[in-house]
């Protein structure tokens, strides 16, 4: 078991290195990881053990890892829900005031950490078909893991960016002069992996934990897909499968309860085991959480405007979130640890969640006209906040009032979680309202731009507008 963690932890190592060094120049020799490559995929465990690495990775790579330059953050302080505290920190306020340099570095980690969660994938996958040593059925689950992982990868890098390079092998002659390709291409990419995984995946999760991928992870990641394309049948059915599969979620009633290991209302988890050292606390929780004995330390603040929304009565509004006085600034509590080596760990960073398959539900179902079951959805989630449901209060609600409901919710239901709001502004054509009386708000500034450090090593790479 050692050799064969050794061997894993080399083949991650060579494979992030090597992509690292591809960017450097294109005419380099061929890859030095072909023959531990041979050695992780010539055997069940050694193929599953690597599957986990990328799901570790995942705790480390920066857009993912909730940390400082993840999607979380920066999303985050894009949209009106979080603000930074320290106005000296320019490279984290461009992002706060939709001011982002094409050098900023957050930004270029946030894009290069996000492609080397691709290649990983990518170089798994050849791996996978390659092989003529593993279990027929096994390698087809980790296949479709892995495929599920390198379009959810790409879901916030065409989000975030716009137009970005497909990249799908290990080709680094040909990878590292890709152009970029429309969304379009982007997403029918996305749709493809998530439905071969949907299809392929198994209704269990592999390591009995859920830090990995199964059937219910990809479906329900697909309605989201299908939800930002306006495929409002599919979202609908997808969404529906999710929240039938009672055996394995449920909303549940106690908040306090949600963001644990392995919560019922967890569909798929980060585990901060990823991190290899001794923190056992989420890079959420760090984040976020204002230590009332070191408060001198956060970053992070909620906008007022977020707390404002929140009805008095609402348990979201007690539970999630945290205030601290000697700053005089409310902050994100759905996580309660923010440092900690306790083992078990307590906590997982939370990815897809099943209250976010009801709003998915309840907005499909209401451009279907579907009023009354839409409102059934929203009830689900303004029922457990302790708010009175629309069909009591509101049964001949308009679809235009309902819909702007919906988007609250989610609002409420989702802050400091994966950029939710930055990209619901922008899909339901809000942003430019919410913005439009900042003196540096431009109708470009919907996307963060492509790092100028790619573009130099890239020719082929066009900046995106407004930068």
């Amino acid at each position: 078991m050692k050799i064969n963690r050794i061997i894993i932890q080399t083949f991650i190592l060579l494979l992030l290195s090597f992509n690292f060094s591809c960017e450097d120049q294109v005419s380099i020799d061929a890859p030095t990881d072909k023959l531990v490559r041979t050695e992780v995929f010539s055997n069940d465990q050694t193929a599953i053990s690597a599957m986990n690495g990328i799901y570790n990775e995942l705790y480390q790579a920066d857009f993912s890892s909730g940390s400082r330059s993840s999607v979380t953050v920066l999303a985050g302080l894009s949209s009106d829900n979080v603000q930074y505290f320290n106005s000296v920190n320019l490279n984290m306020m461009e992002f706060q005031d939709h001011e982002i340099a094409p050098t900023n570095p957050g930004n270029l980690d946030l894009w290069s950490s996000a492609y080397n969660i691709i290649y990983l994938c990518n170089s798994f996958i050849e791996g996978l078909t390659n092989s003529t040593s593993i279990d027929v059925e096994l390698q087809q689950q980790l296949e479709g893991e892995a495929r599920f992982v390198r379009a959810f990868t790409y879901f916030y890098l065409v989000n975030l960016y716009d137009k970005v390079p497909l990249i799908l092998n290990t080709d680094y002659r040909v990878n590292a002069l890709k152009p970029q390709v429309e969304k379009e291409e982007i997403y029918t990419q996305i749709e493809n992996d998530l439905q071969f995984s949907s299809e392929i995946l198994n209704t269990s999760y592999r390591n009995s934990e859920k830090t990995s991928v199964n059937k219910f992870v990809a479906k329900a990641f697909l309605a989201r897909v299908y939800l930002f394309l306006g495929e409002w049948q599919e979202t609908e059915r997808l969404s529906t499968e999710v929240i039938q599969e009672t055996a394995s979620y449920e909303i549940l009633e106690n908040l306090d309860d949600v963001f644990l290991a392995n919560s019922r209302e967890a569909i798929w988890q980060i585990s901060p085991i990823g991190g290899g050292g001794i923190a056992s606390n989420t890079n959420d929780g760090s984040m976020f959480v204002i230590d009332p004995f070191f408060s001198f330390f956060s970053t992070l603040k909620l906008d007022e405007s977020l707390v404002a929304e929140f009805n008095e009565n609402d348990l979201r509004r007690e539970k999630w979130i945290g205030y601290n006085a000697s700053l005089n600034a409310y902050f994100s509590h759905k996580y309660k640890i923010s440092a900690s080596s306790q083992f078990p760990i307590q906590e997982y960073s939370m990815v897809l969640r099943l209250a976010e398959q009801y709003l998915i539900r309840a907005e499909a179902r209401l451009k279907m006209d579907k009023t009354q079951e839409a409102v059934e959805d929203l009830d689900v989630i303004r029922k457990r906040a302790n708010l009175p449901l629309v069909a009591e209060i509101n049964p001949t609600i308009s679809g235009e009032a309902l819909l702007k409901e919906i988007y609250t919710q989610r609002r409420e239901e989702l802050f400091t979680e994966w950029g939710h709001r930055w990209f619901d502004l922008k899909r339901n054509g809000y942003i430019d309202t919410i913005f439009n009386n900042s003196p540096t708000w431009e109708i470009t500034d919907g996307f963060y731009p492509i790092p100028s450090e790619e573009i130099s090593k890239n020719p082929n790479l066009i900046q995106n507008d407004g930068y």
